[in-house]
């Protein structure tokens, strides 16, 4: 099992994280994805990270990857058992893509202003999500999941784009912190991650 991946890319980390959470040995190929390497181009013409190789199988969504890894390896179960929470809980990751993620990308990829713009919505997003934090050990859940491996690489992102979250209860720094001192979440860190800005101290 090879996957492909950017070292600096948020949707590559998270497919990663869930890698080492599995404790799945496969080599983790590091790349440039403005110039992919040959042979990832003929098994992916559009060269985009991540890209997850077993065999003659090719996923190159990181969320396929993510749902692939945990069924493909069931212990530890990062999906709940029932089909019921295992549906609620793809439909939170969506909203999390739709909401948090995609301002995300218009902070990296936009201009100044429209940057601005999303960096003020992003913070204001997750700040409205404090209580959800709070509630429980982990996002929505007494259980470690696929939605933390979700959230945990945005996270450690926003120190360096700008953004601090921290609260009086510190609800989301202590969040934070509980999945960034995990054994995967520090092994699934590429070289260049761990030289983002010192995350949410």
């Amino acid at each position: 099992m090879t996957l492909f991946s950017s070292p600096t890319c948020a949707m590559s980390h998270c497919a990663r994280f869930v890698l080492h959470e599995k404790g799945v040995v496969a080599d983790i190929e590091y790349y440039d994805p403005t110039n992919p390497p040959e042979d990832l181009l003929e098994l992916n013409p559009n060269g985009t990270s991540p890209t997850l190789i077993e065999r003659d199988l090719v996923l190159y969504d990181s969320r396929i990857i993510m749902e692939y890894l945990d069924e493909r390896f069931p212990h530890p179960p990062l999906h709940q058992m029932d089909p019921v929470s295992r549906a609620n809980a793809r439909m939170l990751i969506r909203r999390i893509d739709q909401d948090w993620y995609q301002l995300l990308d218009e902070i990296l990829f936009s201009g100044e202003k429209k940057s601005a713009r999303s960096k003020k919505m992003l913070r204001e997003s997750i700040l409205s999500a404090s209580p959800i934090f709070a509630a429980r050990p982990f996002f929505m859940s007494d259980e470690f999941s696929l939605i933390d491996c979700v959230i945990a690489p945005l996270l450690w992102r926003l120190p360096s784009i700008g953004i601090d979250i921290s609260t009086p209860n510190e609800a989301i720094t202590n969040y934070a912190q509980r999945i960034f001192n995990r054994a995967a979440f520090k092994r699934s860190l590429s070289d260049a991650e761990k030289e983002m800005i010192e995350p949410l101290k």
